[in-house]
């Protein structure tokens, strides 16, 4: 069964929500993902028994107890390939991953490159608040360098990943980035990923308001937000701005952002967003934007391509081999082999 085709009864964001308490702190942006999950889904109108939704370990982990759907909560940095497993095993289901920036990306870094190499149709969710939450504010693998936590008291001496890069690099076909505090473009991101044949990294920018407050405002806060984010959405012109009077143009080999009207740069000069090129040169540019470098953050679906899918093509070759094998008892199949008689 397709899960992007719509099924004959309708569903709302209610039926996907589970009987069990919420347990995160008042304020944590894992509330308005999860409310945003809902509202894709009901979108979507996949049946939630068949859905599954996996998780690591961490806070964003304990997300499969709020869903009234299948769901395994497994063990730290695992996800990715038990939702692997998953998908696998059971291709028609939708599968997604909610997982963190700690529980992704360190431990779990091997896994989640390799979900998105072999191309796995999971949606993964990677909420980034750039610490680790649950073990009481550590350093994660996005904290800045020089940042200081219980575990670098002194500031950080490294550099941090940025989620996008392992993605492309590791040939992703789908990356999106967007922000807890804007419910509607993360719900709309949400149906993207989800209706994308593959894997679908999602970097949502979270708050922890107890251990990272406030790590995202530079970017998200209403006061700057439009000029320092940008809402990429394919075929459209890359506009910014209150006013959506700035635009992003190539400059050689980068890209440069303009005033629409000043210097000589009109509406014509400034680029159209292509999210199913190939060639990821232009998608990882985008990706790497932000204000520290003089340019807005990209928001939306930076990268959405198509390509074969691992579960596919598992289901395929079984169907091949099967083809060409007829069935068999198992000892009929045992004794088309070698075999030693030992006495």
């Amino acid at each position: 069964m397709d899960v992007n085709v719509k099924m004959a009864s309708s569903h709302q964001a209610k039926d996907y929500k589970s009987d069990q308490y919420v347990r995160w702190c008042p304020g944590c942006g894992d509330h308005a993902l999860l409310n945003c999950l809902y509202k894709a889904m009901a979108e979507l109108d996949i049946l939630p028994h068949m859905t599954a939704v996996v998780s690591g370990i961490g806070c964003s982990s304990r997300l499969p107890y709020y869903m009234n759907t299948y769901g395994f909560h497994t063990i730290h940095g695992r996800g990715a390939a038990v939702a692997t497993g998953v998908k696998t095993a059971k291709p028609e289901l939708s599968v997604w991953l909610a997982t963190g920036d700690g529980d992704c990306l360190a431990i779990g870094g091997n896994h989640f490159i390799h979900a998105v190499r072999r191309n796995v149709d999971i949606n993964i969710l990677l909420l980034n608040n750039k610490i680790y939450g649950l073990t009481k504010g550590q350093f994660s693998p996005t904290s800045d360098r020089g940042f200081v936590s219980k575990s670098s008291p002194y500031g950080t001496v490294e550099d941090p990943f940025h989620p996008v890069e392992l993605a492309l690099g590791a040939r992703g076909t789908f990356f999106a980035r967007c922000i807890d505090v804007d419910l509607a473009n993360t719900t709309e991101i949400l149906t993207h990923a989800a209706r994308h044949k593959g894997t679908s990294v999602v970097e949502i920018l979270q708050n922890c308001v107890i251990f990272n407050d406030a790590i995202h405002d530079n970017i998200v806060d209403k006061a700057w937000r439009a000029e320092r984010t940008i809402l990429l959405k394919h075929g459209e012109k890359m506009l910014f701005g209150a006013n959506k009077d700035k635009g992003l143009v190539m400059d050689g080999w980068q890209i440069k952002d303009v005033i629409i009207g000043q210097n000589g740069f009109t509406i014509d000069d400034v680029l159209v967003h292509d999210a199913t090129m190939l060639d990821d040169t232009l998608h990882m540019k985008l990706g790497l934007m932000s204000p520290e470098n003089g340019l807005p953050l990209a928001l939306g679906v930076i990268r959405d391509v198509e390509g074969p899918t691992y579960d596919q093509g598992v289901a395929d070759q079984i169907k091949d081999v099967q083809a060409k094998n007829p069935v068999r008892k198992l000892r009929d199949y045992l004794m088309t082999k070698d075999v030693w008689e030992v006495k």
